[in-house]
């Protein structure tokens, strides 16, 4: 049998676990002599809960977070957005300006407004305007419909399709990604020849996208079933906005031509955010309304809504800004 150290007999434990025991027994009764001991128990009581029921509910429900701000709460809308909606996301997303907080927005602007003095653009500007086509107004070189005065486009069907748009596939009924729908009821035959003089079959309506087509060269827009899944689209136009478009600037008035005018001022009107943030960036760079360096990405987009910025659109933007 073990012995303990002075011949003792132990109970088992070996030395190390007898010298442990020792040490733990003297530090307990420190602690006593210290009052930790009351101390800690203290700490450790926890209180009863009186509320049986009731309090076990308001455990399980999570407090609301106290608001300490003094400004009026605002209204959370739920809505599915509209494609101004997205434009105006997308466009804020690009605008340093918008980025920027309020006061550094209005110094920076009120910089670049002063100092704009751009020099003619490096490269050749080719403009898909060309004022000698359709009914325009004598001062702004804007197209004129008489039943609708808002509706304000600078560039006529043909000037879209001749400049190079949508990749050369707008025309086929099946031509870039196909929609949810299937293949889209629309073909070139319906509209005047003029129209498509002078080019290829694939500069039109050619079954597949590519870039180059483009005026400027880049991918711009949203596909046939991105356009679709939104709701944009309606079965009288198929091919969307510009199929629309085609079809109103020939003579054609349907009850959807409200909403289709009112996505176009939107994007090209006035106060459009696409107008106005590629109108912007030419301030920002100091560059020239007709420098297509400026978002290439952006000018295609207002292509594809008819429309070709000018000098005046930069200078009534300057003034807003």
């Amino acid at each position: 049998m073990p012995q303990k150290k002075g011949g003792k007999p132990s109970d088992g434990k070996t030395p190390y676990e007898e010298e442990r025991d020792e040490r733990i027994k003297t530090n307990a009764q420190r602690m006593k002599d210290l009052g930790v001991d009351s101390a800690a128990s203290k700490v450790g009581t926890k209180r009863k809960s009186t509320g049986g029921a009731e309090s076990k509910a308001k455990k399980a429900t999570p407090a609301e977070p106290m608001r300490r701000s003094s400004r009026a709460r605002g209204e959370v809308s739920y809505k599915e957005p509209s494609m101004k909606d997205l434009e105006d996301i997308a466009a804020a997303e690009e605008d340093p300006g918008v980025r920027a907080n309020a006061s550094a927005k209005a110094a920076y602007s009120k910089e670049r407004r002063s100092g704009y003095d751009p020099k003619a653009p490096k490269q050749g500007f080719k403009p898909a305007l060309d004022l000698s086509e359709g009914l325009r107004n004598k001062t702004t070189g804007k197209l004129v419909f008489k039943d609708h005065p808002e509706f304000t486009p600078n560039l006529t069907p043909k000037q879209v399709i001749q400049a190079g748009t949508w990749g050369g596939c707008y025309f086929h009924p099946r031509g870039g990604k196909q929609g949810i729908r299937g293949p889209c009821a629309i073909t070139h035959e319906e509209f005047p020849k003029d129209w498509f003089a002078g080019l290829k079959p694939e500069q039109y309506r050619d079954r597949r996208y590519d870039k180059a087509r483009n005026k400027y060269g880049v991918n711009a827009g949203q596909d046939q079933a991105y356009w679709e899944e939104h709701g944009w689209i309606i079965p009288q136009d198929p091919r969307g906005w510009f199929h629309w478009y085609c079809r109103f600037y020939l003579g054609r008035r349907t009850k959807d031509d409200a909403r289709q005018i009112s996505r176009w001022v939107g994007v090209a009107g006035a106060k459009g955010r696409w107008k106005t943030n590629l109108c912007k960036k030419c301030v920002y760079a100091n560059k020239s309304f007709d420098d297509d360096t400026v978002s290439p990405v952006v000018r295609q987009t207002m292509l594809h809504w008819a429309y070709e910025i000018t000098e005046q659109d930069v200078k009534d933007v300057i003034k807003r800004m």
